[in-house]
């Protein structure tokens, strides 16, 4: 099936590359079968949420201490710690995502080189290195793909695949979609209301 340009508006909004989408999602979703109506529409929902619809392509790390301590506890167990971090994006995510997902000591700098990219974030070097082999290029050139319109889809669509979240987006059940994509259920109203929508314009 073909995602009109209509379709995809409806779905996430007013968006100035809403052609470069259009064309990325039909080049590039058949290839992992999210190609009936029913998986489009878990797909774009659950894509356009985690995206703030599409307009997001990176991790936002900048936090402020308060939040720090919020968010990242375990990270920023007081207030000089989280003070001394806030606001610097860099730091933030080499501490957070230190010795987890392959990533080395937070000196090594993979946190944040590795940070989270592409419509469903893509996270840690050994999700860059698989999604680097199931594509067949360089890990050392992955970061910069998921920034492109494709590289941003295909990501999403390896991560589809991988979690086989296909079987769950054919049961309809949009919370163990979510489950598997947040680690928990975060956002799970707004994801809702996306994949209720979605299901509506693609005639799911």
């Amino acid at each position: 099936m073909q995602i009109t340009k209509e379709q995809l508006q409806s779905c996430i909004g007013k968006n100035q590359y809403l052609d470069y989408w259009v064309h990325a999602l039909n080049e590039i979703l058949p290839e992992y079968e999210i190609n009936t109506p029913q998986r489009v529409a878990s797909f774009i929902a659950q894509t356009a949420h985690e995206s703030g619809n599409y307009v997001f392509l990176k991790e936002n790390l900048n936090y402020k201490a308060v939040s720090l301590r919020k968010v990242f506890p375990k990270y920023f167990p007081d207030d000089a710690i989280a003070a001394a971090y806030a606001n610097k994006g860099e730091m933030i995510a080499n501490r957070v995502y230190a010795h987890r997902m392959g990533n080395g000591d937070e000196h090594s700098g993979d946190g944040y080189r590795d940070c989270g990219r592409g419509l469903i974030q893509l996270t840690g070097k050994n999700n860059y290195q698989n999604f680097a082999d199931s594509i067949e290029t360089p890990v050392e050139e992955v970061s910069e793909y998921l920034g492109t319109f494709e590289g941003a889809v295909q990501s999403g669509c390896w991560f589809w695949e991988t979690n086989n979240l296909n079987k769950w987006a054919d049961a309809g059940d949009i919370k163990t979609m979510t489950k598997v994509i947040n680690g928990g259920y975060i956002g799970l109203d707004d994801r809702i209301r996306h994949y209720e929508h979605a299901l509506h314009v693609f005639g799911a």
